[in-house]
């Protein structure tokens, strides 16, 4: 399925959005010059801020996408904002009528000062699916062109995947168009945010944004991204911010677990969360079963098809934080490009340092070979994981109710990662960040209905506590080993587990001592909720969290369906 020009998907052009018509004649502009993924790299090499390192690009994508054979990986560093900005987003679809009168003729006159730099535009297919594809189109500034090339390494260049796209059927969706402009400026306080003027316009209904005055690659790597996701929305799809994998287990030496059949499992959260450690883990720190085999689909950004009851991926690549990644970890092999790196001189070669030591959200664009064997689609999942930093939660929680845990998930309480450009105190904050989806532009409500529709279609549901699980407070608390998560993990996919009902949150269930003291002993007595030392506090603490999760959908945009509002909110009501 692929996505339509907008001559193809408007009946008439009256039905197009101002917004998209400036990027629209923008794009059109025999001033716009078009590169390939070859010229961008010869290009971005002579970027200021760009440096060209010693480490090899990744010998299998140079191949692919015929780059020269002794391709660097480029360094881009990006100045004083090294992350994203939630803050400088505005939603054109949300404005007034005056605000929308007064952002278009902003943009106009952005795309005029524009038009008098040097400009350039790339093509790309988003999704690896041949049954879901979209073409997207990214316009920018010569002085922009590393972003550029970054953005064909992240996602698949058109030339690439042109056959199978023009293959594919259409889909009632429009082309995606992406407008980049560093150089913006402007002095209006509506578009003022932390650290410079930035400015994130989000047209959802029409398939463009514009990223103002943002020079970080992530802004057009999430921009992308969250029109796509909200594309798979529109035609009945759930969007996911999580990883998922996919074990056969007919694969394995002992034939008892054949049964098993392939089982796939995602996990929702921010970086730093545990995401990429579950889904990437090879073995489950060894907890699985000889033999099996695993694919992974992604862990960034997915679909899933609740028609065909199958996950689709959006993009080749990976965008890792690099902070746990020393200059000799294996992982480099893999790399395609850097962003805000330490450069050394290392064995006389000029290579990037990981480790954040330059700054605090260095990143690596990775080829998905880091993976291992990987697929474009694999089976509905069995389980979907919500990573929580609430502490007051044990390291994992059945919820056999499905208001409540699509609840959970609508309220996922989590903290802020460096990834973010916050203040520093921020990041020290629980916050919440539905479905660990912090790209959402629609309404909350139409993630609550497409997660209840996956609950509906089979998914079992969990929450795994990722921070540590109270032990005398919300200060002092009960570790919780990552081989801990991973050995739970194991036991979900080959059902170890037996469940008996948390009454003190009706509709969940913990693992029986029997059943996990089998695979992990000493859990019971160690996180048993039960037992917490001032039990009374922690009941109190408790209490509060599900209290700030009501208070929180009690607000949301779900009071515009007041009858599905009751049934969530019903679900996060505690017996204490």
């Amino acid at each position: 399925m692929s996505s339509k020009s907008s001559a193809r998907y408007y009946g008439s052009f009256k039905e197009m959005s101002p917004i998209r018509a400036i990027a629209e004649t923008l794009m059109n502009s025999h001033n716009v010059r078009k590169v390939d993924i070859r010229e961008a790299y010869e290009m971005a090499k002579k970027q200021p801020g760009v440096t060209l390192t010693d480490l090899p690009m990744y010998p299998e994508f140079v191949k692919l996408h015929h780059l020269p054979s002794d391709a660097k990986v480029l360094d881009d560093c990006h100045g004083n904002i090294v992350g994203r900005t939630a803050q400088a987003r505005r939603f054109y679809n949300r404005l007034t009528p005056s605000q929308k009168n007064k952002v278009e003729g902003d943009l106009r006159e952005a795309v005029w000062q524009m038009q008098h730099y040097p400009l350039i535009k790339t093509e790309a297919v988003l999704g690896m699916d041949p049954d879901l594809m979209l073409k997207a189109t990214f316009i920018t500034t010569e002085t922009d062109v590393a972003n550029l090339f970054f953005w064909l390494l992240n996602f698949a260049p058109y030339e690439q995947l042109q056959a199978q796209y023009e293959k594919s059927p259409e889909l009632p969706i429009q082309d995606i168009i992406v407008v980049a402009f560093n150089e913006w400026t402007c002095d209006d306080p509506f578009y003022n945010n932390v650290g410079a003027p930035q400015l994130a316009l989000v047209d959802e209904k029409h398939n463009v944004i514009f990223n103002l005055g943002m020079r970080y690659f992530g802004e057009r790597k999430k921009g992308t991204l969250t029109l796509a996701w909200t594309s798979g929305i529109r035609i009945g799809m759930a969007a996911c911010h999580g990883g998922i994998k996919e074990l056969d287990f007919t694969t394995c030496e002992d034939p008892k677990y054949h049964h098993l059949g392939k089982r796939s499992i995602a996990f929702y959260g921010l970086s730093g969360t545990g995401k990429s450690s579950h889904t990437n883990s090879h073995d489950n720190a060894g907890t699985l079963p000889k033999g099996v085999s695993k694919v992974v689909l992604h862990d960034d950004a997915f679909q899933i098809d609740l028609e065909n009851k199958v996950c689709r991926v959006w993009e080749p690549t990976l965008f890792d934080k690099t902070d746990s990644r020393p200059p000799d970890h294996p992982d480099w092999k893999y790399t395609l490009g850097v962003m805000n790196h330490m450069v050394a001189e290392i064995d006389d070669k000029h290579l990037p340092v990981g480790l954040d030591v330059r700054n605090p959200n260095g990143r690596a664009l990775l080829d998905r070979d880091l993976l291992g064997k990987y697929v474009n689609r694999c089976a509905f999942p069995k389980a979907l994981v919500w990573l929580m930093k609430d502490s007051t939660l044990p390291p994992i929680v059945k919820f056999n109710d499905k208001h409540l845990a699509i609840a959970m998930g609508a309220a996922l309480m989590t903290q802020r990662n460096r990834a973010e450009n916050v203040p520093e105190e921020e990041l020290q904050k629980l916050v919440f960040e539905p479905f660990a989806n912090p790209f959402r532009v629609y309404e909350l409500y139409r993630d609550v209905e497409a997660f209840l529709n996956v609950a509906d279609t089979g998914a079992e549901f969990y929450c795994f506590n990722s921070r540590g699980y109270w032990k005398e407070s919300d200060d002092i608390l009960e570790p919780i080993p990552l081989k801990t998560s991973l050995t739970l993990q194991s036991a979900v996919l080959m059902d170890q587990l037996e469940w008996e009902p948390w009454s003190i949150i009706p509709g969940s269930a913990l693992p029986t001592r029997d059943s996990v003291e089998k695979i992990l002993p000493g859990y019971y007595d160690r996180y048993n909720p039960y037992n917490r030392i001032n039990l009374d506090k922690y009941y109190a603490l408790l209490k509060n969290r599900f209290q700030q999760r009501i208070d929180f959908l009690t607000n949301s945009d779900l009071k515009e369906k007041p009858e599905l509002q009751k049934l969530i909110l019903d679900a996060l009501k505690l017996n204490i």
